[in-house]
């Protein structure tokens, strides 16, 4: 498979990744909604208002999950896939002599290749790097073969 093929699939992978995460996220928020609303109209006293509070605070963490994986949506949208680059940037994708990554969100492995983000650790190392150049990461070092 070519290598510009290989980054548009990589590039779906991701996409798809993230509308699931936010699909399930807004499904959650809606059962949350849902059990806040049960909640209200079955209890009365103290029991009543722990678990409102409790329903509430889930309500709260699933808002901020949401803002946070739209923030990353938003991230891949950005994303230009050039067929060749000369340093690593976003939408490379790049081949290590250790593991093969491409830097666009964090969506775990899709055929042997890593989707990450450029903020993780190993992306981080990565960015503005060019063929040939070393990296060290977790006291091993491997070598960048080829950026697409």
């Amino acid at each position: 498979m070519d290598n510009k093929k290989l980054k548009e699939e990589l590039f779906e992978h991701c996409r798809d990744f993230i509308n699931s995460r936010i699909f399930r996220i807004k499904s959650n928020i809606d059962a949350t909604q849902e059990a806040l609303t049960s909640e209200t109209k079955s209890s009365a006293g103290d029991k009543h208002e722990t678990g409102r509070a409790m329903i509430q605070l889930e309500r709260e963490k699933l808002g901020q999950q949401l803002a946070e994986a739209e923030k990353t949506k938003q991230v891949l949208s950005q994303i230009k896939i050039k067929d060749k680059a000369e340093h690593v940037l976003q939408g490379s994708l790049v081949y290590t002599t250790k593991a093969n990554y491409f830097i666009g969100i964090s969506a775990g492995e899709y055929k042997n290749i890593y989707c990450i983000s450029s903020i993780t650790p190993i992306g981080r190392l990565l960015l503005g790097k060019s063929i040939g150049d070393t990296v060290r990461f977790s006291e091993n070092d491997f070598v960048i073969k080829q950026i697409h």
